[in-house]
């Protein structure tokens, strides 16, 4: 059961699989205050099976729940959505617009502004946010979180700032 006092985020691909290369999927599980929800659309499009295995993992260990879009006003926003983004971006959106939640995704463009619009800016969650979530709550140390951003850049993931530093300071 959510309450007033966790904040739900839905959860697109992007921001997992960047959590999954440095294996910090766990991260989810800890942060203070926060819930992730993970669309049944978002979890068939992980098609590499350790990567779905982990995802699974994750979610039997209670770090985030896969949740179908079921809900009648959910389903007709993702009907809308998917007309110009990919399924699982409209899953993510439509149940966190018809929900009052926010999203987690390092997708930029359309979907971007279409969150931002829907949602807005302070609704939104990359995987760089979740890194200095996890920071402030002593789950991971600024050292680590920069060997991690080390080896998403190397997978082609950059981020924009030399060190975590930078940002929770």
């Amino acid at each position: 059961m959510t309450t007033a006092a966790r904040r739900v985020v839905v959860t697109d691909a992007s921001v997992l699989i960047n959590l999954m290369h440095v294996d910090r999927l766990s991260l989810l599980g800890g942060l203070p205050g926060h819930e992730f929800v993970v669309p049944d659309h978002v979890r068939a499009e992980i098609t590499d099976p350790a990567q779905v295995a982990m995802l699974d993992d994750a979610a039997a260990r209670g770090f985030l729940r896969i949740e179908p879009v079921t809900d009648l006003a959910a389903l007709t926003l993702f009907a809308e959505l998917v007309a110009h983004i990919d399924r699982g971006e409209a899953a993510c959106l439509a149940l966190a617009v018809t929900k009052g939640w926010m999203v987690a995704s390092d997708e930029k463009r359309r979907f971007r502004r279409e969150a931002e619009t829907r949602l807005g800016a302070g609704s939104i969650l990359r995987t760089q946010d979740v890194f200095v979530l996890a920071i402030r709550a002593n789950l991971i140390t600024i050292e680590q979180a920069d060997a991690d951003k080390a080896v998403l850049e190397q997978r082609r993931f950059k981020m924009s700032f030399a060190s975590f530093r930078e940002l929770v300071t």
